[in-house]
């Protein structure tokens, strides 16, 4: 299994970003085809100060051939232009194996 992470930066609005990324993203990612589970999780503090993120989010999938379907697809395309129009600089995305 594989998972691709999305890691948000602290944004200047939390609301406004709260409410774009679950009436618009996440319905958008939650589309696209071999999606076996998303996680999404506000980061609610750090072991020494304070955290500079905001929100991970995690999209699994059978495997990597999987994965680049999803981000290929219609859906996957839609997801990437929403990103980058409301949280662009705010998001740092990279591809993990799942160990279980």
């Amino acid at each position: 299994m594989v998972k691709l992470v999305a890691l948000y930066r602290m944004p200047e609005d939390t609301k406004a970003f709260d409410d774009h990324y679950e009436s618009i993203h996440t319905p958008l990612v939650k589309k696209w085809p071999g999606l076996k589970r998303l996680e999404v999780a506000r980061i609610t503090g750090a072991p020494i100060g304070e955290p500079k993120h905001y929100l991970i989010a995690e999209m699994y999938f059978e495997d990597q051939d999987a994965l680049q379907r999803a981000l290929s697809s219609p859906e996957g395309k839609a997801a990437a232009r929403d990103v980058m129009d409301f949280a662009g600089s705010l998001v740092q995305m990279f591809y993990a194996e799942v160990k279980e």
